[in-house]
């Protein structure tokens, strides 16, 4: 069985910048209050839709939510599921974002 895979917040940011990667953020709509990453999709938790993932796109996908367990368990559901066969969680989530100085929105 697979697992899903961690990256830290540098290599995320960096996988975005350079279109490699598809950030998608399983917080709940108020959480995004507080921190907002540009380029982001939305899919919260509480009503994930694995349908709404990417996944013939040829990036790679990150799940990422406030400190990354809801996004490793969101992962490696999809991975048991076979819905993917690789998923990366961003470790830290939001707060390492928030933390490392890397840009954010606020909803």
């Amino acid at each position: 069985m697979s697992h899903i895979m961690e990256v830290d917040v540098e290599t995320a940011k960096t996988w975005m910048d350079t279109d490699t990667a598809i950030l998608i953020d399983v917080r709940e709509k108020q959480e995004l209050d507080e921190v907002k990453i540009q380029g982001a999709l939305h899919n919260p938790m509480s009503d994930f839709n694995p349908d709404a993932v990417p996944k013939d796109s040829g990036k790679k996908i990150i799940f990422v939510c406030a400190h990354g367990m809801r996004s490793m368990q969101v992962g490696q559901y999809l991975i048991n599921s076979d819905k993917l066969s690789e998923a990366y969680t961003m470790v830290g989530g939001t707060s390492a974002w928030a933390q490392a100085g890397l840009p954010f929105e606020h909803e």
